[in-house]
């Protein structure tokens, strides 16, 4: 069971990404996923959710507007597009699948290698 995150690199500030994962070894389109990101010195932080179907898609109050999650359940992939890019929006970007809640929050089963994004002033 693989997650691949992909589509990282470096961009100029108020540039645009997205971000493929690519699932490979079981399909998660029964499952939420996510994206999470790590910034250098600071915690992983939730960037945004999506439910299995698409329908239901939730996002960090901070990033709304700009980043967009979708996915596309026949090729087993799902995306972040990244608008209007700023310096602060520069982390490891990792996407996860099958959360679970433990009562306190949602933890997820299965995680990527992470994607480096790095915006550029």
């Amino acid at each position: 069971v693989q997650l691949q995150a992909s589509g990282g690199g470096l961009v100029q500030v108020g540039g645009s990404l997205r971000l493929p994962c690519a699932a490979s070894g079981r399909t998660f389109s029964q499952h939420a996923m996510g994206w999470f990101r790590q910034a250098p010195g600071k915690e992983r932080e939730f960037v945004a959710s999506i439910s299995w179907n698409g329908d239901n898609t939730y996002y960090a109050d901070s990033l709304k507007g700009r980043f967009t999650i979708s996915r596309d359940n026949a090729k087993n992939t799902m995306y972040l597009q990244m608008n209007s890019l700023k310096p602060e929006d520069t982390a490891v970007y990792y996407c996860a699948a099958e959360p679970t809640w433990t009562g306190v929050k949602y933890e997820y089963d299965y995680w990527g290698q992470g994607s480096q994004v790095t915006v550029s002033s």
